[in-house]
């Protein structure tokens, strides 16, 4: 029986996160993806101190023989390590949390008020809803009407 993508990053999830903790990052995703003609496991990382090349390096490297021991994934397949950038996707309760008060974009499947991109705070969440906080007011969306939460990155004039 083939593993979904989604369960192969589940199981891979599972298996490096003492890792990253250990090393003192947030394992931030999993994501296994075709692209091309190739299958890529991406694990995105993050910590206080932001991400370097060098920490990429080390969790890869960190990683690299968990994976080939417990082989979770039976083809060919790249490993990427990456931080999440400065604007990144909010995916799960972990990410929301962690990014509450920070300026975002959400984006909905369908426009509410003739508009399907709203920008301001994120504010408090629950399981069924998202609250938006704008100069002018606060707004709650169904999160089954979200379907992307992204940070917004503030440049200095």
């Amino acid at each position: 029986m083939k593993n979904s993508a989604k369960n192969i990053a589940g199981t891979v999830k599972a298996l490096i996160a003492p890792v990253a903790d250990e090393l003192g990052y947030l394992l931030w995703d999993v994501e296994y993806v075709k692209e091309g003609a190739r299958m890529i496991l991406r694990v995105t990382i993050d910590s206080e101190e932001g991400i370097t090349i060098d920490d990429c390096e080390r969790m890869h490297r960190t990683i690299d023989p968990i994976l080939d021991e417990a082989d979770p994934i039976e083809s060919a397949y790249y490993l990427e390590v990456s931080s999440p950038g400065i604007e990144r996707d909010l995916k799960t309760d972990e990410h929301l949390r962690h990014c509450e008060g920070q300026k975002v974009e959400f984006r909905l499947y369908a426009p509410i008020d003739g508009a399907k991109s709203f920008l301001g705070r994120l504010g408090s969440f629950t399981e069924d809803s998202v609250t938006l906080l704008t100069e002018k007011e606060e707004r709650v969306f169904a999160r089954s009407a979200v379907s992307k939460i992204r940070t917004v990155f503030e440049f200095d004039d």
